[in-house]
Protein backbone atom coordinates (compact mmCIF):
# COMPACT_ATOMS: atom_id res chain seq x y z
CA UNK A 1 0.00 0.00 0.00
CA UNK A 2 2.75 2.35 0.98
CA UNK A 3 6.15 2.40 -0.92
CA UNK A 4 7.67 2.88 2.13
CA UNK A 5 6.30 -0.32 3.74
CA UNK A 6 7.38 -2.50 1.11
CA UNK A 7 9.37 -4.53 2.24
CA UNK A 8 7.65 -5.45 5.48
CA UNK A 9 4.94 -8.16 6.73
CA UNK A 10 3.38 -5.42 9.05
CA UNK A 11 2.46 -1.82 9.78
CA UNK A 12 4.76 -0.93 12.28
CA UNK A 13 3.07 1.80 14.99
CA UNK A 14 5.86 4.03 15.66
CA UNK A 15 7.27 3.86 11.91
CA UNK A 16 8.21 7.71 10.97
CA UNK A 17 7.35 8.09 7.42
CA UNK A 18 3.53 6.61 8.00
CA UNK A 19 3.11 9.18 10.57
CA UNK A 20 4.65 12.00 8.17
CA UNK A 21 1.47 10.69 6.01
CA UNK A 22 -1.36 10.52 8.73
CA UNK A 23 0.51 14.56 9.24
CA UNK A 24 -0.72 15.43 5.61
CA UNK A 25 -4.33 13.73 6.05
CA UNK A 26 -4.75 15.79 9.09
CA UNK A 27 -3.95 18.87 6.97
CA UNK A 28 -7.02 17.56 4.75
CA UNK A 29 -9.28 17.27 7.51
CA UNK A 30 -11.03 20.31 9.23
CA UNK A 31 -11.41 20.06 12.75
CA UNK A 32 -15.16 20.43 12.65
CA UNK A 33 -15.20 17.11 10.63
CA UNK A 34 -15.54 18.79 6.91
CA UNK A 35 -13.10 17.86 4.37
CA UNK A 36 -10.94 20.93 3.21
CA UNK A 37 -9.47 19.69 -0.25
CA UNK A 38 -9.29 21.70 -3.38
CA UNK A 39 -10.55 20.20 -6.36
CA UNK A 40 -7.04 20.05 -8.46
CA UNK A 41 -5.46 18.65 -5.34
CA UNK A 42 -8.72 15.87 -4.97
CA UNK A 43 -8.08 15.27 -8.83
CA UNK A 44 -4.39 14.24 -8.10
CA UNK A 45 -4.86 12.14 -5.02
CA UNK A 46 -7.35 10.23 -6.96
CA UNK A 47 -5.28 9.65 -9.64
CA UNK A 48 -1.98 8.97 -7.55
CA UNK A 49 -3.87 6.35 -5.36
CA UNK A 50 -5.12 4.75 -8.34
CA UNK A 51 -1.61 4.56 -9.99
CA UNK A 52 -0.10 2.99 -6.45
CA UNK A 53 -3.22 0.56 -6.57
CA UNK A 54 -4.78 1.62 -3.49
CA UNK A 55 -7.84 -0.57 -2.86
CA UNK A 56 -10.77 0.05 -0.14
CA UNK A 57 -9.17 -2.30 2.79
CA UNK A 58 -6.28 0.15 2.38
CA UNK A 59 -8.39 3.33 3.48
CA UNK A 60 -9.65 1.03 6.77
CA UNK A 61 -5.96 0.56 7.42
CA UNK A 62 -5.21 4.07 7.32
CA UNK A 63 -8.40 5.20 8.92
CA UNK A 64 -7.42 2.86 12.05
CA UNK A 65 -3.83 4.17 12.33
CA UNK A 66 -4.93 7.82 12.06
CA UNK A 67 -7.80 7.28 15.10
CA UNK A 68 -4.91 5.85 16.78
CA UNK A 69 -2.92 8.81 16.65
CA UNK A 70 -5.27 10.89 16.85
CA UNK A 71 -6.27 9.27 20.33
CA UNK A 72 -2.55 9.13 21.59
CA UNK A 73 -1.65 12.51 20.55
CA UNK A 74 -4.78 13.56 22.25
CA UNK A 75 -4.34 11.58 25.45
CA UNK A 76 -7.38 12.24 28.01
CA UNK A 77 -8.72 14.93 25.94
CA UNK A 78 -10.05 12.12 23.38
CA UNK A 79 -13.34 11.88 23.93
CA UNK A 80 -15.78 9.69 21.77
CA UNK A 81 -17.47 12.67 19.97
CA UNK A 82 -13.63 13.61 18.98
CA UNK A 83 -12.91 10.23 17.83
CA UNK A 84 -16.26 10.50 16.12
CA UNK A 85 -15.40 13.54 14.37
CA UNK A 86 -12.40 12.25 12.83
CA UNK A 87 -13.35 9.18 11.82
CA UNK A 88 -16.45 10.80 10.06
CA UNK A 89 -14.05 13.39 9.00
CA UNK A 90 -11.82 10.71 7.50
CA UNK A 91 -14.90 8.75 5.70
CA UNK A 92 -15.74 11.61 4.30
CA UNK A 93 -12.26 12.51 2.59
CA UNK A 94 -11.68 8.84 1.48
CA UNK A 95 -15.19 8.72 -0.27
CA UNK A 96 -14.23 11.86 -2.02
CA UNK A 97 -10.20 9.89 -3.06
CA UNK A 98 -12.62 6.64 -4.35
CA UNK A 99 -14.80 8.73 -6.65
CA UNK A 100 -12.00 10.73 -8.22
CA UNK A 101 -10.74 7.17 -8.58
CA UNK A 102 -13.57 5.93 -10.19
CA UNK A 103 -13.63 9.06 -12.61
CA UNK A 104 -10.00 8.57 -13.51
CA UNK A 105 -10.66 4.86 -14.37
CA UNK A 106 -13.46 5.55 -16.15
CA UNK A 107 -11.75 7.92 -18.20
CA UNK A 108 -9.17 6.06 -19.33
Amino acid sequence: MFSFLKDTDEIPQNNPKLKAHAVKVFKMLHEKGEVVVADTTLKWLGSIHLQKGVIDPHFEVVKEALLRTVKEAMGEKCSEETSDAWADAYDHLATAIKNEMKAVASSC
